[in-house]
């Protein structure tokens, strides 16, 4: 019995569905590719009877296993994105860890419902319900996968956290308000603005609230700005030159 053979077999046994694809390649050796996947030993024998260099291909997700695959490409690797992942107590229960033949890792986990995602720009993927990973001991460009750890665990991989905790959303830009608005509504503005707009953002509302009669109350939009990050004498020279500006166009 094929290495291959034995590997499929065993993880078919471990209720992982599996299917060969092309001797070393990732591409499906039968027609539906994963859909086709089984944990049936006689099928599966037959399979690696027509072909016994096959490479073995386990079908993510519930009942089987959830994978991070971690890319190493000329561009760069995942290491730095897998690091954070891993000090965010994120990996802690992981099945197996294999090598894969770039030099990248697959860390499997308990299989879930969810879907398959990448982070191209952290040269990550997942691999969940709607995929596949060759196992070991495939290999592809005469390079194998290779089993690093096996351990007990049966933890999950939270993908959605994963994301927001590498890519968080960026908050949407506050909506300048209306002009002829109140000096309130400009200092709240004012306040909620972020690094790289603040001179700008207080040069256009110190004008607003001179256009509307609210010069006295500039320095309540001095102090907003300093809230927001800039130093005070800065925001002040700003607002000087609005005031010169005597309520110009902004």
């Amino acid at each position: 019995m094929s290495a291959a053979l034995t590997a499929a077999l065993a993880f078919a046994a471990r209720g992982w569905p599996v299917f060969p694809c092309k001797p070393q390649s990732k591409e499906p050796a039968t027609l539906h590719g994963f859909k086709d996947a089984t944990t049936d030993p006689d099928v599966i024998g037959g399979w690696w009877w027509e072909m016994p260099a096959a490479n073995v291909a386990i079908a993510t997700g519930a009942p089987a296993v959830d994978v991070l695959d971690v890319d190493v490409k000329d561009g760069g690797n995942g290491f730095e994105a897998f690091n954070r992942l891993k000090r965010a107590g994120l990996l802690s229960g992981a099945l197996t860890i294999v090598r894969t033949p770039s030099g990248g890792l697959h860390t499997y986990f308990a299989g879930t419902a969810q879907g398959c995602g990448a982070l191209r720009r952290h040269f990550l993927d997942f691999k969940a319900t709607g995929g596949y990973v060759l196992a070991p001991p495939s290999m592809v460009g005469g390079r194998p996968y290779e089993l690093l750890d096996e351990r007990s665990a049966t933890g999950s991989f939270d993908w959605r956290y994963a994301v927001r905790l590498l890519d968080p959303p960026r908050p949407a830009p506050a909506r300048r308000p209306a002009r002829g608005g109140n000096v309130g509504g400009l200092v709240a503005w004012m306040a909620g603005q972020a690094e790289g707009n603040r001179n700008n953002a207080l040069f256009w509302a110190a004008c607003r609230a001179i256009e509307g009669g609210h010069e006295a109350q500039l320095d309540e939009l001095v102090s907003a700005a300093v809230q927001a990050g800039l130093d005070e004498r800065s925001a002040w020279r700003t607002a000087e030159s609005a005031r010169r500006r005597a309520g110009g166009a902004a």
